[in-house]
């Protein structure tokens, strides 16, 4: 098959979802399938890539659920989709945020080829964009052969504003790079134990609430280390100024770490902890800490709560409750023998979730798809 994989946001910085639309492309095409990545970048040096179609040179950031989203909203686009779907005559074209200004959209009005489209946002509070699109959306969802949602956490949110039937494909993970045996990072091999964070520093992560708890923890057990991984979201000049105003020790902000460096973060930590407060659709630094043997401890929101089990591969708690939070590590710090236990029942659960297995769950709804527009007479799913 010919592929399409179509992503709304700039494919020049990372995030989930071009990071999953990258490995699913990978798996599809170790299928022996014909895929091409089709994204707005703010990197015109991809275009030279034989499997990547830029649309959209001059993406602008938007705020999206407490991030920023770099998306295209040129108005003359469709020109330049139309030409595309003519000359690479795709069997699927697959919509990863299928409703996300405009690129995505573009392809949904005039794409006659087979229609997918993955659902990867949650928002707590809903969404303004689904609420007063809704009229004009549902217009190009019934051009749509299949709908898929990441997580129970995404098939809530969408299924509000259009109901429907969705079929669940979650995220992938490659277990196999997070539980290589790689070195640890020295220079935190001291005798402390470490505790890592991991994401983008922005509000909905809720950063602030770990330093509370690492603060608490910290007056009970001071040979401990919070390692704080990730790209700068607005956030890290507010947090760096807490750290300095409490007198916090042996927090280390580690700005932002290349992919094939991470592993070894994980392998350096004790913990791996992600307090986010909401907006969370899915765990993919839940699953990495998991597929490194590390114990967990997240905030119990729904998203969170589809990939770690409570007292299983990690521990969950109240978002924003500094205190459980603190408890809950102290918890982990002083028990060697739960964190191996936790650790282990981790590594079992993030191989459900290895890319080989996702791939084949999406290239079975292809041929279902496929097979409902040819044999059974489908077309769209209104």
């Amino acid at each position: 098959m010919k592929i399409a994989l179509v992503s709304p946001y700039d494919f020049a910085v990372p995030g989930g979802v071009n990071s999953h639309i990258q490995r699913l492309a990978a798996e599809l095409r170790g299928h022996g399938h014909q895929v091409r990545i089709i994204a707005p970048s703010s990197d015109h040096a991809l275009e030279k890539q034989d499997d990547f179609i830029i649309i959209g040179h001059h993406p602008i950031g938007l705020p999206a659920g407490g991030s920023v989203a770099r998306v295209t909203l040129s108005l003359t686009l469709a020109g330049t989709v139309r030409r595309v779907l003519e000359r690479e005559a795709f069997d699927i074209v697959h919509l990863h945020e299928p409703l996300v200004p405009i690129l995505p959209v573009q392809f949904l009005r005039y794409s006659e080829a087979i229609n997918i489209a993955t659902f990867h946002a949650t928002k707590d509070r809903g969404s303004i964009l689904y609420h007063y699109g809704r009229p004009l959306a549902r217009r190009w969802l019934r051009r749509l052969h299949g709908r898929v949602c990441v997580s129970p956490a995404a098939l809530r949110m969408v299924s509000r504003y259009f109901p429907g039937y969705y079929t669940i494909i979650p995220n992938g993970i490659d277990p196999a790079r997070f539980s290589s045996q790689v070195s640890p990072l020295p220079q935190y091999c001291d005798g402390k134990l470490n505790i890592l964070f991991v994401g983008r520093l922005e509000k909905r992560k809720g950063l602030k609430y770990l330093l509370g708890a690492y603060r608490l923890a910290k007056e009970a057990m001071p040979a401990i280390r919070l390692l704080i991984a990730g790209p700068d979201g607005g956030q890290r000049a507010h947090l760096e100024s807490y750290v300095r105003q409490v007198g916090l020790e042996d927090v280390v902000f580690v700005g932002f770490v290349p992919e094939e460096e991470l592993p070894r973060y994980y392998r350096t930590a004790h913990i791996c902890s992600s307090p986010a407060t909401g907006n969370e659709s899915f765990g993919i630094v839940l699953l990495e800490a998991m597929a490194a043997g590390k114990p967990v401890v997240a905030s119990n929101i729904e998203g969170y709560a589809y990939v770690v089990t409570e007292g299983v591969e990690g521990l969950l708690v109240r978002p924003r409750d500094e205190g459980a939070l603190a408890q809950a590590l102290l918890r982990l710090l002083a028990d060697e023998d739960l964190r191996s236990s936790l650790g282990r029942q981790g590594q079992r659960r993030a191989e459900e979730f290895a890319w080989d297995r996702i791939a084949k769950q999406v290239l079975a709804l292809y041929e279902r798809a496929a097979y409902e527009k040819a044999v059974v007479g489908i077309e769209g799913d209104a």
